[in-house]
């Protein structure tokens, strides 16, 4: 399962990229939500991008099961280099921002990464688990969700954007192979 973080003040306002904003007042409820909502499903480990915003949304979780958060700086937000930091109106006309959200698979964010360096980090750590952390929760970040579902869906990274991915929302997979099939997306407790 991956799960995004919960909200925080800037969300939908700022890139906020690695920054270690916390969550606000709702993102907060959101991750309480998400250990109601998850109440009797089984999980085995938990993993956690070192943001502060994840390891916020997985606290409540890892308290009541009693399960310790592995720290996966695979699972860490796109470094999105020169953007980060930068309100979204901001970039709006900026040359290397349309590439970037026109050519995701290539365009690489400057000083950054590309989204598909991003998704085959995330998927390789979920990959390599080894099968007694299974089933496995990970917080991680919007994008890196919604970047591994176009990639192993064959939609391509193009379709990230078609892809709906809500605050502290679940998205599940199964492991096929070398594979991850998207058995949900966007599973929501409010």
């Amino acid at each position: 399962m991956l799960v995004r973080h919960g909200s925080h003040a800037e969300l939908g306002r700022v890139l906020s990229g690695r920054s270690e904003i916390a969550l606000d007042p709702r993102g907060r409820a959101e991750a309480e939500a998400l250990v109601d909502g998850l109440e009797g499903t089984p999980i085995a480990s938990l993993h956690a991008s070192p943001r502060r915003r994840a390891r916020e949304t997985i606290a409540p979780l890892a308290e009541r099961r009693g399960l310790a958060v592995r720290a996966a700086p695979a699972l860490d937000e796109i470094d999105f280099g020169a953007f980060a930091g930068r309100e979204f109106d901001a970039l709006q006309g900026n040359a290397d921002w349309d590439r970037w959200n026109a050519e995701r698979a290539t365009a690489r964010c400057p000083g950054g990464e590309t989204m598909a360096e991003a998704a085959a980090r995330a998927t390789g750590y979920l990959l390599a688990l080894a099968d007694a952390d299974f089933p496995a929760l990970c917080v991680t970040h919007c994008d890196i969700i919604r970047g591994i579902v176009a990639e192993q869906t064959g939609r391509g990274f193009g379709a990230m954007f078609e892809l709906d991915c809500d605050p502290a929302s679940v998205t599940s997979f199964a492991i096929e192979g070398e594979r991850l099939r998207p058995v949900s997306i966007n599973r929501r407790f409010r």
